[in-house]
């Protein structure tokens, strides 16, 4: 099983290397970062039920090295309670990463997906004239 995760986490990096950093604008970096960061907290997941702890750790690393990038790409010079309620959920997901790695818990790893997904979903249906109209941080 853990086989399995590791060629699916070495065939990701090779898309997300190769196939899209290059091309993507902003709006495209942003999802690949939302994207890198979901399918880290599902590997990481995975490393849990496979009793991977090396293969764990480095996946809620990058995990919440991600979320902290995004959170970093937030335009606080604009003043507007949807930027300060971003930065407050992508702190909360920061430390839940990190009390998953410490304690184990797939469940943590599962509440951190499911804050990401419709994050993600959001990001997307964004209209592409509105995208180049507000900038693309998130």
């Amino acid at each position: 099983m853990a086989l399995g995760y590791a060629r699916g986490a070495g065939a990701y990096q090779q898309v997300r290397t190769h196939g899209g950093v290059e091309a993507a604008d902003a709006h495209g970096l942003i999802t690949l970062l939302l994207d890198g960061a979901i399918e880290r907290v599902r590997f990481a997941a995975g490393c849990i039920a496979a009793g991977n702890v090396v293969g764990k750790g480095e996946a809620i690393s990058k995990a919440i090295e991600i979320v902290g990038t995004l959170q970093a790409s937030l335009n606080h010079d604009v003043k507007t309670s949807l930027v300060d309620r971003l930065d407050s959920l992508y702190d909360y997901m920061s430390r839940r990463l990190l009390e998953a790695n410490v304690k184990n818990d797939a469940g943590m790893l599962e509440e951190v997906a499911e804050l990401l997904r419709p994050l993600r979903a959001s990001w997307v249906a964004i209209p592409a004239d509105a995208r180049q109209m507000a900038g693309a941080a998130p």
